[in-house]
């Protein structure tokens, strides 16, 4: 067995890597950059912590996600591995004990908040690191955050382009779940990775079943339902933190021991959560998207989404969490209509609080909305979902022959005639949106409000008709949409 391999059997007790993780490992001790898509449950922290252990030196991870730094160290520290992580949330005493680590020789993983890499501490731990030649590498995980056209930037990852030059020499692995081209490229301009290893793998997974439908107005029975019939932990995401109180809520009045979990708790509540969820048998734990959860439990049995998830990428991340013990597992969406209004206010409201010029908020709201309509499209189409969702990343593959569309037969119908209706009140009533082009015209008549805006969205996604990217949903005809009124074809949907 080779020294790489021996390794491996020690200190994780297996005998051989997944798929794409043998040649990041190669890399980072070769000295070379690499970036890294490995879909979730593929294996990701694996490539950097193995090269600290081998070279028994100091590898610096950067994530954004606390739970998956706590979780991460919370699993070295019992195989006795020297890590630690340095986030806002930690109280006096952990920082206390973290500060006498980084005095230490012994760690081996530290793992950092964007925003703390460039604090005065650090830069002077680094610079003492490298003066010793015990820096092995720089890990920036969940690394589509620094591209504009990554489904969750983040500003405080732009700054990790000064890492080059904090580090000279040292290598730098830039890993995500998912990236497409552009937000590969991004990555690597970015982070300005040298002659980089790209190791791409699919983001299939071959034991998920995707199911998507309309959220009932009174939606409990469809979650005990799910519960009911699903195996193992269970996560289902809500999208505010009063929605993870309320699910709570109703979830233990139905004899359910919901375990509630965000950014709203404290640390001592928020640690009590993930040892439930990671230690009791079958759990149940409810979390909301925005703070993340990067917790790896192999034997997620299922992954509710009761939103509309935001886009594809960050939908394909959250499911992926299901699973991962290599067993069948169901990935749901319920959602409503009347999600997108509150998806709407929720990107208006995050690109105001991140602080960016307009001309970033103009770009970074045109690619969000635009998420969102290929959301709506994966939600509402009749294609399958797997490959609805791959196709989004990059991705070409085959309909996957387990989601709920493969499954069952539709019957869609000839929408054209109600199409030919919207589409000639757009024209006739230009610049207005959905509910306001219901109110000055007779539409409502014809059908209910929630009919026109499902027709509405499937002809964006056909792209008969445009949106504004503003948040406002300013309808407007495109050049096929006016084809179309001159001379009409079989639209033949399913509703």
């Amino acid at each position: 067995m080779d020294s790489i391999l021996s390794a491996l059997d020690k200190f994780y007790g297996w005998d051989s890597f997944r798929l794409g993780q043998r040649e990041v490992v190669e890399a980072i001790l070769s000295g070379r950059d690499a970036l890294v898509v490995l879909p979730t449950g593929g294996g990701k922290s694996l490539c950097y912590q193995l090269p600290a252990l081998i070279r028994e030196g100091l590898v610096v991870v950067v994530s954004p996600l606390i739970a998956l730094m706590e979780d991460q160290v919370r699993q070295l520290q019992k195989k006795n591995i020297a890590a630690t992580c340095i986030h806002a949330g930690l109280d006096a005493a952990r920082r206390s004990e973290t500060s006498n680590l980084l005095k230490q020789g012994s760690l081996r993983l530290l793992y950092l908040a964007p925003e703390r890499v460039q604090s005065k501490e650090i830069t002077a731990f680094l610079q003492r690191k490298i003066c010793e030649g015990n820096l092995v590498a720089i890990a920036v995980d969940e690394a589509h955050c620094i591209s504009s056209w990554g489904h969750d930037f983040r500003p405080d990852y732009l700054r990790l382009g000064e890492v080059r030059r904090l580090c000279p020499g040292i290598p730098v692995v830039a890993l995500s779940a998912t990236a497409p081209p552009r937000v590969r490229a991004d990555i690597i301009k970015l982070l300005k990775l040298r002659h980089p290893l790209l190791k791409v793998c699919s983001a299939k997974r071959n034991n998920l079943e995707y199911v998507m439908r309309r959220r009932q107005k009174e939606a409990l029975a469809e979650v005990l339902e799910a519960l009911k019939t699903s195996r193992g932990a269970r996560l289902i995401y809500v999208r505010t933190r009063r929605s993870v109180e309320r699910w709570t809520e109703l979830l233990r009045d139905e004899n359910v021991a919901a375990i509630p979990y965000h950014a709203g708790l404290d640390p001592q509540e928020r640690e009590e959560a993930l040892e439930n969820f990671l230690n009791k048998d079958d759990p149940v734990l409810i979390a909301t998207v925005a703070f993340g959860m990067g917790v790896d439990r192999k034997d997620v049995g299922m992954v509710l989404h009761l939103n509309l998830p935001a886009s594809p990428e960050g939908y394909l991340q959250e499911s992926g969490r299901a699973g991962r013990d290599g067993l069948p597992a169901r990935c749901l969406v319920l959602f409503s209509p009347g999600d997108r209004k509150k998806l709407d206010w929720a990107i208006k409201s995050s690109l105001r609080e991140k602080g960016e010029q307009s001309s970033n908020r103009e770009l970074r709201s045109e690619h969000a909305f635009e998420q969102l309509r290929r959301m709506e499209a994966v939600a509402e189409g009749e294609s399958c979902r797997e490959q609805a969702l791959l196709l989004a990343v990059g991705e070409i593959s085959q309909p996957c022959g387990r989601c709920d569309r493969c499954t069952t037969t539709l019957l869609p119908q000839d929408r054209s005639q109600e199409a030919f209706t919207l589409l000639s009140e757009i024209q006739e009533q230009k610049g207005f949106g959905l509910s306001m082009l219901l109110e000055k015209t007779s539409l409502q008549e014809i059908r209910p409000k929630e009919g026109w805006g499902w027709l509405a969205r499937r002809l964006v996604q056909e792209e008969l008709i445009g949106e504004s990217n503003d948040g406002s949903q300013r309808l407007y005809l495109k050049d096929s949409g006016r084809s179309f009124l001159l001379n009409p074809w079989p639209l033949l949907y399913s509703f």
